[in-house]
């Protein structure tokens, strides 16, 4: 499984705002990976048995979380019937276990789990 980690990256604050960012500046990069373009296409090779990737966002609050969903399964649907999912957290531990558990299940594509929330807060 593939990890995009954008968790460092500058957000705005603005759920609008990070859309429009997300989808000019960080989905190419992804798609990209699926193409087996760019900087990815000297990788194809090694990319030839990937079943999956992850996109991890940070931590957000809930207006974030209908951008981030729509995103996520409109990927993947392009990318089937490679699996693509969102992670939103910070908690590397509990990251590893997401993502392991996504490398697992094959049945699971175009969703986002969350790892950090607090119930309202976060998502």
């Amino acid at each position: 499984m593939v990890e995009f980690d954008f968790r460092a990256v500058d957000w705005p604050e603005s759920s609008v705002d990070a859309a429009s960012h997300f989808y000019a500046t960080l989905l190419p990069q992804i798609r990209e990976l699926l193409e087996g373009t760019g900087m990815w296409a000297q990788m194809a090779e090694e990319l030839e048995g990937l079943e999956g990737i992850a996109v991890i966002f940070p931590p957000a609050d809930h207006t974030h979380a209908a951008w981030r969903l729509a995103a996520i399964q409109e990927l993947a649907r392009e990318a089937a019937p490679l699996r693509v999912n969102g992670i939103a957290g910070n908690e590397s531990e509990d990251l590893g276990e997401v993502i392991e558990y996504l490398a697992s299940a094959p049945g699971v594509t175009g969703q986002i789990l969350v790892v950090d929330a607090i119930a309202g807060k976060n998502a």
